[in-house]
């Protein structure tokens, strides 16, 4: 069964992407910025929605109010990434666009990526690392003032349930550039969709956003410290059973 409901949603996904991406690349001719970014989330909340009603899988936010408020009131997420639900669930759950950090790869690939090339977000070269950062920090201030918040993953890749990925301090480097308040988030999304597995099981994915932690005054290695221990500790919380095996632990530590 899981596997008919994971070939069901894949065709979902792909028979709305490709005339969707098509409608927002017209659409881009007249409408840029924040019209053409909640386009995008639509698309965005078709494919959630249909892991709630095809496969099953249902969401719980926890800490929407440690948000900041206000139109133009600055954030950088820092969020677990587990799997790709997370990069499309993400931008359903805020009250403000969201600009990616991407390597630039990613907008060749077809329809998908061609669209979201026509959005407000950062693309990087990672083979020229200074000037990709210098880059990453010249449009997170510009992006920051207009009210779009920036997200990134630290941990640079989808890591495996129960485990820990290597956090890179790039993400509190542009908090302390821009003066914006970095907000951690958990993210138990491979309980149900587990990283390049083609096939997804029904259950809960829990979203935990943690209290904004100011940047001013801060070192980057340090304050990426505090984020990793309170993601650690709050996947933890969430998915206890993930990390109860000894392989896990030795993996995490």
């Amino acid at each position: 069964m899981s596997l008919l409901r994971s070939i069901l949603h894949a065709l979902w996904m792909l028979v709305t992407v490709m005339p969707w991406a098509l409608i927002m690349l017209v659409a881009s001719i007249w409408r840029r910025g924040k019209p053409l970014w909640w386009m995008a989330v639509r698309w965005l909340r078709w494919a959630t929605d249909g892991a709630r009603v095809i496969l099953g899988i249902q969401v719980k936010v926890i800490g929407r109010e440690n948000l900041p408020v206000g139109e133009t009131a600055p954030a950088i997420l820092l969020v677990k990434h587990q799997s790709t639900f997370e990069t499309f669930l993400m931008p359903t759950l805020m009250p403000h666009p969201l600009a990616y950090v991407f390597k630039k790869e990613l907008l060749y690939v077809p329809f998908f990526g061609w669209a979201m090339g026509r959005l407000d977000m950062i693309h990087i070269d990672r083979s020229q690392r200074a000037q990709a950062f210098n880059k990453v920090v010249a449009q997170g201030k510009r992006l920051l003032a207009q009210g779009i918040w920036i997200i990134m993953f630290p941990e640079g890749t989808r890591i495996p349930r129960g485990q820990k990925g290597q956090y890179k301090s790039g993400g509190t480097r542009l908090a302390i550039e821009t003066g914006a308040p970095v907000i951690p988030v958990a993210v138990t999304s491979a309980k149900c969709w587990p990283r390049k597995a083609f096939i997804k099981r029904p259950g809960l994915v829990e979203v935990s956003i943690g209290k904004p932690i100011p940047s001013q005054g801060r070192q980057p290695d340090e304050l990426m410290r505090e984020v990793e221990a309170w993601i650690e500790a709050e996947m933890r919380r969430l998915d206890p059973e993930a990390y109860a095996s000894p392989a896990a632990s030795s993996t995490s530590s």
